[in-house]
């Protein structure tokens, strides 16, 4: 479904602050694979996101979805086969517009414009209903402004609006990382049914290595703009937080400083 073949970004190219942020990245997402990202800051890994949606120009490399070749086409065009959720909950949502109208625009994604009623019953009742399995009774405030709903809330809301219409490819930059834990907890556990339900390819950066191993079935380790580790299958399912520490002060030449990724 996903195909990088040797992409590299640099950023401020031929200035004193030049730095190559991915360094000839390559790798192969399958059809419904949940892959989860992890690495310490500066890594790469919300510049490859960037990169795939299509936010940052790249100076070599190619990147297929769905063999269609997106490397160089504008970010508008690519959203219309991705979804996306960020890591603050106040992207991804019109917060002056109500729940029913945030979920109409996602909906609306990819569909022919034209005269007609902007908002079906069907469309309300499908929206309720979908609403009604995150399990956090959005179901019965779909007038409320966006504004007003809290944290887990909006992102279980922006999660439902990337996946509202199927994408071909899902992108979750730390999308809990600004969460309590109990919140965090509950959005991943409906991210999950919405990934497994779906069948999306999926891409998920986090800064918890318990996370990173828990969910999805693959997970990438990055370091200096490279992926180091590549687990999948017995040797993924084996793999504890202290094992992939010690494996990243092998693959890396360096130790693991990030509190952030210890303390998670």
């Amino acid at each position: 479904m996903l195909r990088i073949e040797s992409v590299s970004k640099i950023f401020s190219k031929g200035g004193i602050n030049e730095r190559l942020a991915l360094d000839d990245v390559s790798v192969t997402l399958d059809e419904g694979e949940f892959v989860t990202v992890i690495g310490g800051n500066g890594a790469g890994k919300s510049t490859l996101l960037n990169c795939i949606s299509g936010m940052y120009d790249i100076e070599k490399g190619r990147i297929l979805l769905d063999s269609i070749d997106i490397s160089f086409m504008p970010e508008y065009k690519r959203s219309s086969y991705i979804g996306r959720v960020f890591q603050d909950p106040l992207k991804g949502t019109a917060f002056n517009m109500n729940i029913e109208e945030n979920l109409a625009i996602a909906y609306a994604k990819g569909k022919p414009r034209g005269f007609g009623a902007g908002l079906k019953k069907s469309d309300i009742r499908y929206f309720r209903e979908r609403l009604f399995h995150l399990g956090l009774g959005l179901e019965d405030r779909m007038k409320h402004r966006v504004g007003l709903l809290s944290g887990g809330q909006r992102q279980a809301l922006t999660l439902l609006m990337a996946t509202i219409v199927k994408p071909k490819l899902l992108l979750l930059d730390e999308h809990t990382a600004a969460l309590d834990p109990s919140t965090a907890k509950k959005v991943l556990q409906i991210t999950r049914e919405i990934i497994e339900k779906e069948n999306l390819c999926t891409i998920m950066i986090t800064h918890n290595m318990k996370d990173a191993l828990e969910f999805g079935v693959r997970t990438i380790m990055m370091h200096e703009g490279r992926i180091i580790i590549d687990l999948k299958g017995k040797e993924r399912e084996e793999m504890t937080v202290e094992k992939l520490v010690k494996q990243f002060s092998i693959n890396s030449g360096t130790n693991l400083y990030s509190d952030r990724m210890l303390l998670s």
